[in-house]
């Protein structure tokens, strides 16, 4: 693993200079994802690993990275003491020091390059859905110090949707050009993005400027293949209002309605013509089937060619309440939602302990989030001592039931679904259920299962089938079919 011998930019103090100093020499982007670094933004496709055997080693990689098991005060963000840190290092193999450091230094970054008044909605909404409001010219760096910068154009633009009680809303994607692409796209991806955080500055917009997006090895790995890629941000992810998490119409016309207008950016090069692929894991893969299952109705217009969706969380109460307590932040985000949709207030089910919690959680995106509340037990947040599971079938049952897939109708395309039999967050059944349910109803589907330890490790492990997927779907070939063994 190398790392670029550029200098680092010059701080004032040694605290913020050693966290990017160690930032550097991790070079992860997000959610632990370890980047082996080029210090030409030319060879991104070397960031991404392209065969089965490549996705190993690079998980391998990263269970072998040089750094030191003794964390301090310096390396750990903020708010997060060096004992809970070390304790979910050694306790999960789903974050390691170097996600420790990365949180931390994350806190010591530059503002993205967006400016803060961009999300700002304006005054009057347009009433057609997919409506451009404003645009604006943004960056995407592979690296949070900023050292390697994508020659993709990227545009960050704002467009008008609706919520799930009819409510007019602004909502904010970016849209990446390859380098060298000019005229009609034939074909584009459209990344919907895995579990970001519920606070406005976790929006993928903004972390695309700092370096900092871990979907940007997906993006990255688009790019590398030619696509155009359009990364969508999620209603109330920068722009005003809650983040929904996980919220089935929310997301799915968030996706739809974000392909509708980047056709309508100055410089896309994506039209009515141009074959879409919707893409995501994880949430990311939860916005994706929603979108397929609601693109007759709110956008048929739309030219999908084929979707890829990842460890799929199809039902939310049985993934919570199959969550272990590294994945409190996971639990705590979708509470915040939850309890917005149905206008009741925290304080009806929380202690303070848990109001208070829930309130720094909200504030935190992913790694620290996950870090700050890891084994933190959910009875300890509420009154009377009931299990997050308790508090979902007494307040949020009908929410949570309204958020289930795979029981309405998708476009007749290719499916691929992807799923890791080592996921630790979403069950692989879910995965190979949502995939079954598809074929029953006709579909060709391409169940890829994989190894990939954890969660992130099936993420990973399922990026080279994807692209092939996505060539072959582009050239009209048709997938290899799973239906026979499902």
């Amino acid at each position: 693993m190398s790392t670029p011998t550029t200098a680092l930019p010059t701080t004032s103090s040694h605290g913020p200079r050693r966290r990017l100093q160690a930032l550097s020499a991790a070079a992860v982007v997000g959610l632990a994802l370890t980047l082996r670094t080029t210090t030409a933004p030319a060879q991104a496709a070397e960031l991404v690993p392209q065969t089965e055997d490549e996705a190993e080693e690079f998980l391998d990689d990263r269970a072998a990275e040089d750094h030191p098991s003794t964390l301090d005060r310096d390396s750990v963000p903020e708010g997060i003491s060096v004992e809970e840190a070390q304790k979910a290092v050694e306790k999960t193999d789903e974050l390691t020091p170097a996600d420790v450091e990365y949180a931390a230094a994350q806190e010591d970054l530059p503002a993205s390059a967006v400016p803060g008044d961009f999300y700002q909605t304006p005054d009057s909404l347009p009433s057609e859905d997919g409506t451009v409001l404003k645009q604006a010219d943004s960056e995407f760096y592979l690296d949070p110090v900023k050292l390697i910068k994508h020659d993709a154009k990227s545009t960050i633009f704002m467009y008008k949707t609706t919520d799930e009680k009819g409510q007019a809303r602004a909502a904010t994607a970016t849209l990446l050009t390859p380098n060298g692409a000019s005229g009609h796209a034939d074909d584009a991806v459209v990344i919907s993005p895995g579990t970001q955080g519920v606070a406005d500055k976790c929006a993928p917009s903004r972390q695309l400027g700092m370096g900092t997006e871990y979907e940007g090895i997906s993006v990255a790995s688009a790019l590398a293949a030619k696509h155009p890629v359009v990364v969508v941000d999620y209603m109330g992810l920068g722009t005003e209002g809650t983040h929904h998490f996980v919220n089935r119409v929310e997301e799915g016309r968030s996706v739809l309605d974000a392909a509708r207008a980047v056709q309508q950016v100055d410089g896309s090069e994506i039209d009515e013509d141009t074959k879409l692929q919707l893409r995501g894991y994880s949430q990311g893969g939860h916005a994706t089937t929603a979108a397929l299952e609601l693109q007759k109705e709110w956008a048929p217009e739309l030219n999908i060619a084929s979707a890829s969706a990842g460890a799929v969380p199809t039902d939310l109460y049985k993934t919570v309440s199959g969550l272990s307590s590294v994945y409190t932040a996971f639990a705590l985000y979708g509470v915040v939602g939850f309890a917005d949709q149905a206008d009741i207030d925290l304080s009806e089910f929380l202690n303070e302990k848990g109001q208070k919690v829930v309130a720094e959680t909200a504030d935190k995106c992913t790694v620290e989030a996950l870090l700050s509340t890891a084994f933190t037990d959910g009875k300890t947040l509420t009154k009377n001592g009931d299990s997050f599971t308790d508090i979902i079938d007494e307040n949020f049952a009908d929410i949570v039931d309204r958020q289930r897939l795979g029981q309405a109708e998708v476009p007749d395309v290719p499916l691929l679904v992807n799923h890791s039999r080592l996921d630790d967050v979403i069950s692989f059944d879910q995965g190979k259920e949502l995939a079954s349910t598809w074929c029953r109803a006709g579909h060709k589907v391409a169940f890829e299962d994989n190894l990939g330890p954890t969660h992130l490790g099936g993420y990973v492990a399922a990026l080279p089938r994807i692209e092939t997927f996505t060539s072959r779907t582009f050239a009209g070939k048709a997938p290899l079919d799973s239906c026979w063994r499902l």
